[in-house]
């Protein structure tokens, strides 16, 4: 970019990383760094202010915790797109969500297989404790950036086909269809926050212990039967939830 030390003050009383992150902040609320697009490499950062990689990452780290930038294993580091308002009511269809926003929708299927229902999930589905449900780990992207990672559960042996439609289509809607259910509302919604774990925070390209927000819900079909439950965790910083009355 053509940059060097002098850039950086030097003996001003603020750390290099301090002001690497400052100046990046200042670039990103200029629009100079739009949403969505992707920082040089650390290389090449630490090549314009004069610095060494670790400072680099750290000043990263620093905007990767406020929420302005999102590093992404193997791909580099983006600059956040503005939050996401995400309606949350009867029928609620993350693709169309994404879809309306101008941004393209995706699933990606991590792990699915056979559990048996434990007493919380027994009462959600409407089951006995210990019928066998296809419990699937998800991850929702919107322009590659995910959104979303979840815990979905679904009777046996009434969704036995669920995960490959899943796995082909990348939408929940999609699989639900190819599965019988051609629609579907929603029944209960629970929300609440907490701190990401590890593995969360990896899947979700966020800094650990970052928050999450929590939404458990069931689905049910046009019979009012309950066709799937949910644990969906949002990277906060990336959607504003919109409660329907």
């Amino acid at each position: 970019m053509g940059e060097t030390v002098a850039a950086l003050s030097r003996g001003a009383g603020l750390s290099a990383w301090r002001q690497i992150a400052d100046a990046l902040e200042a670039e990103i609320a200029a629009g100079s760094l739009a949403p969505g697009a992707q920082l040089p490499t650390e290389a090449a950062l630490a090549a314009r202010f004069g610095v060494n990689r670790h400072t680099v990452r750290r000043a990263l780290g620093s905007l990767g915790e406020q929420g302005l930038v999102r590093a992404s294993q193997g791909r580099g580091t983006f600059v956040e797109a503005a939050p996401l308002a995400y309606p949350i009511g009867r029928r609620t269809r993350f693709s169309e969500i994404v879809t309306g926003a101008g941004r393209e929708p995706w699933g990606d299927l991590i792990a699915h297989g056979e559990v048996a229902a434990n007493a919380e999930g027994a009462a959600m589905l409407g089951v006995p404790e210990g019928s066998p449900l296809l419990e699937l780990l998800t991850v929702h992207r919107a322009d590659g950036a995910p959104l979303s990672t979840a815990r979905t559960w679904l009777p046996l042996p009434r969704f036995s086909g669920f995960a490959d439609a899943y796995a082909t289509s990348g939408s929940i809607t999609r699989a639900l269809a190819a599965c019988g259910v051609p629609d579907y509302t929603r029944l209960s919604t629970r929300i609440r926050a907490r701190l990401a774990d590890p593995a969360e925070a990896a899947r979700l390209d966020l800094t650990p212990g970052r928050v999450v927000i929590v939404v458990s819900s069931v689905n049910v079909d046009g019979a009012g039967l309950p066709v799937q439950a949910n644990r969906t965790l949002f990277a906060a910083d990336r959607v504003e939830l919109v409660v329907g009355v």
